[in-house]
C-alpha cells in the first residue's frame, strides 16, 4: 500500500502475517513550551501508524535546529518530550538525524507492524457504517490564538491535553469494533480527511455539525476570527464535492476546515456495532466517543453532505 489512496501510512508485506507500516511527520513549533511541543509532534507522527491499525515499534528523530541562535537546552527539552511519548507508545527510539536550520523543526520517522489481514485503510467505508471521532476539534484556532497571545489558559490546556494524547486506545477500539476504514484528522481538517475517505470508498459521508466534539472555548476563537491560513485552502479543497444544508450554523461549520495537529481518529464503525461503540471507545479511554454522522450510498458529485 503506497500513496495512491492518500492513506495515512505505507504498508509493506513481509509475510502472510506480518507487514511494516511506515510513516514520517515533522513541523515547526505550535506553541512556546519546548517539552510539550516535543510531545505533540511525536504523538502526531505516531498517530499515522495507529490509524492503519498498526503498533509502532521503532522510531527515528528528525530535527532541524538553529544551534547558532538558540541554546541546546531547548533542543534537549523538545527531544525529552518526544521521548516520553515514544516510551508511552512502547516503541524504541533507535536514532535519528539533526541538521542546522533557520527554524526549529521536529518529528519522527515511525515503523510499526500490522497483520495484513487487519489493516485499516481510508478506502473501505460502506453504506450503513456509523462515523465516530475520538478527539475534539479546534486545535488550529487554539494555536493561532496562542501565537497572537489571545488564547485563554484553560482552552490552551485542554488543547494540549488532546494533542499530546496518543491514539493507541482508539486503535485498540477499532480492532474490538471490527473497523476496516479510518483516518486520523490532521492538517487537511476534518472535511479534508473525510473527503479522502469518501472518495477512496466511493461513498458519501453525512456529517452533522451539531454532533462535532469541540474544544472548550474554541467557539469564541472562531467568533474572533482567529483562523489559520489553511482554513480557507481546506475549504477550497473540498468545496466542489461538498453539499451543505442552508441551516448549518456557519460557526460550527468552520470546525470542519480548521487544520488539526495530532487530531483524533475518524472511524467508520460497522452498523451492527453502533450501539456499543461509545462504550468500547470509552473503555479504551479515548478523549471523545462522538457519533458525528454516517455513511450512505454515493450521491452523484457529493463526497460530503453537511447537515445541521
Amino acid at each position: 500500500m503506497g500513496s495512491e489512496t492518500l492513506d495515512d501510512a505505507g504498508v509493506y508485506r513481509i509475510t502472510d502475517e506480518i507487514a511494516l507500516v511506515q510513516t514520517l511527520d515533522f513541523f515547526p513549533p505550535v506553541l512556546d513550551d519546548p517539552y510539550i511541543y516535543g510531545q505533540i509532534s511525536a504523538a502526531n507522527a505516531l498517530s499515522d501508524v495507529y490509524a492503519m491499525g498498526g503498533e509502532p515499534k521503532t522510531v527515528l528523530n528528525l530535527v532541524g535546529f538553529p544551534d547558532d541562535e538558540l541554546g541546546m537546552d531547548i533542543l534537549a527539552k523538545i527531544l525529552s518530550g518526544g521521548s516520553e511519548r515514544i516510551a508511552e507508545a512502547n516503541a524504541s527510539l533507535i536514532g535519528g538525524h539533526t541538521v542546522r536550520d533557520a527554524e526549529i523543526k521536529y518529528g519522527l520517522s515511525v515503523t510499526g507492524l500490522v497483520n495484513p489481514a487487519h489493516i485499516v485503510t481510508n478506502t473501505h467505508a460502506k453504506p450503513g457504517d456509523v462515523l465516530y471521532l475520538t478527539k475534539p476539534l479546534g486545535t488550529g484556532f487554539v494555536t493561532t490564538a496562542h501565537k497572537a497571545k489571545r488564547c485563554p489558559d484553560k482552552t490552551l490546556e485542554e488543547a494540549c491535553k488532546s494533542m499530546v494524547d496518543l491514539n493507541a486506545g482508539a486503535a485498540k477500539a477499532m480492532k474490538e469494533l471490527g473497523v476496516r476504514c479510518a483516518t486520523d484528522v490532521t492538517g487537511f481538517g476534518f472535511a479534508g480527511h473525510a473527503h479522502e475517505m469518501a472518495a477512496g470508498s466511493s461513498v458519501t459521508l453525512v456529517i452533522r455539525v451539531s454532533s462535532l466534539p469541540i474544544l472548550p472555548g474554541a467557539v469564541d476563537l472562531v467568533k474572533a476570527k482567529l483562523f489559520t491560513r489553511a482554513s480557507a485552502t481546506n475549504m477550497q479543497y473540498v468545496s466542489k464535492v461538498t453539499r451543505t444544508h442552508e441551516s448549518v450554523d456557519p460557526i460550527l461549520a468552520e470546525f470542519l476546515y480548521d487544520p488539526q495537529t495530532s487530531g483524533g481518529l475518524l472511524m467508520a464503525v460497522p452498523k451492527e456495532n453502533d450501539k456499543r461503540a461509545e462504550e468500547v471507545l470509552r473503555s479504551f479511554e479515548t478523549i471523545c466517543a462522538a457519533r458525528v454522522g454516517e455513511v450512505v450510498e454515493k450521491e452523484e458529485g457529493v463526497d460530503l453532505r453537511i447537515e445541521p
